[in-house]
């Protein structure tokens, strides 16, 4: 089995080829074709490669599919003594990618 843990946004996230996955949003069109050049880890069969911080030689090739919202996060604020409360709710960006390969 191969599969690779990248950095994305902030993130680690452990890939493997011909998948789905919802990262934070990308500024690119759907359709686009990105890479990753922040490989942290590689593992193919029994073998693997661990990066310090980054392995430079492998990148992960993706396909943005489209642009989505995730679920809604309610926030409820509410100060004691002072009939003060306040109900906010968020909505964070994602983007679908489709990983083609892990190249390396």
């Amino acid at each position: 089995m191969t599969y690779a843990v990248i950095d994305v946004g902030g993130n680690q996230i452990i890939i493997e080829p011909r998948k789905f996955y919802d990262i934070n949003y990308v500024d690119a069109n759907p359709g686009d074709t990105i890479s990753f050049k922040r490989v942290l880890f590689f593992s193919k069969s029994n073998s693997y490669q661990v990066g310090t911080p980054c392995l430079e030689t492998i990148f992960v090739k993706a396909i943005i599919l489209k642009h989505l919202k995730d679920k809604k996060i309610k926030v409820f604020k509410v100060k004691p003594k002072k009939n003060n409360r306040i109900k906010k709710g968020h909505r964070q960006k994602l983007t679908r990618i489709f990983v083609q390969d892990i190249l390396y």
